[in-house]
């Protein structure tokens, strides 16, 4: 609605779903059509991937795709775009030209991970029990629970600077938890629970460089080690929110778990969800409906969560369908506010450097990917 107030020369369509959060009543109720195809659109939007057999030929796509990683599971919807001639918009590459991203669910993730870590500590201590997040009405419906609780003195850790750990921050800082430096957090103890946010420089060591460098750190990830082990064995829940890659070591390896007194969390709100990534024990996602997994310190393999044996792993991939209505309204401003308009420019950096196809072909950004598209798909 807001967007063709703003753009009247728009028209806008939206396809019938019985899965939506906003049921298709909700858009008929503002007079936004509600159809079963878009077929005679020009541009369309959706959030995660289309199916290769659902893609219109022709069409401008905005998704996130998953592909520039060169993801196997999307190589043929990436093929099939490229074959019928689709322009393919990634919102993930969509960048400031400092770098940042610009459109992202990160804060919800960072939220409802947040509540989730909460919620699995209390259930595997003993100490309170919360609604899962997503039987909550809204953010404002888990702050609330999480204000009635009395939390215990634990120490939790958040890792990363983006947006994921910003919604961490935003939901522990709404909980009125001291914050504290990662000196203060080594070295003082407390009477009550305190957080700590850990960027990279508090991560990661270079065995010879003396004074953190960001752009070294960021163009020679492999020459770096973790340090996380100090902040181990200090930390009781672990919510992780760091933008990893394979280059880049690992938090802490898997074999680490098994000294308590070194490695003290018992729970670990993995929200990068990477596998056997910065958190080695996540050793699969999980689903909103099954979201813990359990790993043993005894074995050093996969157990039943909630033991006193087990670290236990919320690793939900898909966390702000857990909060479903303000992820989408969050979503949709930035969307409205820093993407839409530079659509309309009709010449614009962010948009080109997002592309990744058109006309058939990889553009230039992307040109990488195509002895990956160039395979068969498995």
């Amino acid at each position: 609605m807001a967007l063709q107030q703003r753009y009247p020369q728009i028209k806008v369509y939206v396809e019938s779903s019985p899965n939506r959060c906003f049921s298709d009543e909700a858009y008929r109720e503002v007079n936004i059509p509600v159809v079963d195809s878009l077929s005679h659109c020009d541009v369309i939007f959706n959030i995660k991937e289309v199916p290769s057999e659902a893609l219109i030929p022709g069409k401008t796509y905005c998704f996130f795709s998953h592909t520039i990683k060169k993801q196997p599971y999307n190589r043929g919807m990436l093929q099939a775009i490229l074959k019928k001639q689709i322009t393919l918009i990634d919102y993930e590459v969509l960048r400031y030209e400092t770098g940042a991203r610009v459109l992202g669910f990160g804060r919800y993730a960072g939220v409802v991970g947040t509540y989730n870590g909460l919620l699995v500590y209390g259930k595997k201590h003993g100490l309170f029990s919360l609604k899962p997040a997503h039987q909550s009405k809204n953010y404002a419906d888990i702050l609330t629970q999480l204000l009635r609780v009395d939390l215990p003195n634990l120490r939790i850790a958040v890792t990363g600077g983006g947006r994921v750990s910003q919604g961490a921050l935003d939901l522990l800082r709404a909980l009125q938890i001291r914050e504290v430096t990662p000196n203060q957090y080594l070295h003082v103890e407390y009477d009550e629970p305190v957080f700590v946010q850990l960027n990279s420089p508090d991560l990661y060591v270079h065995p010879t460089l003396t004074q953190w460098d960001t752009q070294h750190f960021y163009k020679h990830h492999g020459e770096y080690k973790s340090q996380f082990k100090g902040y181990a064995e200090r930390t009781d829940l672990l919510v992780n929110g760091i933008y990893w890659t394979e280059d880049l070591p690992r938090l802490f390896e898997a074999g680490d778990t098994a000294d308590r007194e070194k490695f003290a969390p018992t729970v670990i709100a993995d929200i990068s969800c990477d596998v056997e990534g910065s958190v080695p024990i996540t050793y699969k996602a999980t689903s909103i409906a099954d979201p813990v997994i359990g790993w043993s310190r005894s074995t050093g393999g996969p157990c039943a969560p909630y033991s006193e044996d087990s670290v236990d792993v919320m690793a939900v991939g898909n966390l702000p369908n857990e909060l479903p209505k303000d992820a989408s309204e969050e979503f949709g401003e930035m969307l409205l506010q820093h993407v839409i308009p530079e659509l309309m420019n009709g010449k614009s950096r962010l948009i080109e450097e997002a592309t990744i196809a058109q006309g058939g072909a990889l553009t230039a950004h992307f040109t990488y990917l195509s002895d990956f598209v160039a395979e068969i798909a498995e």
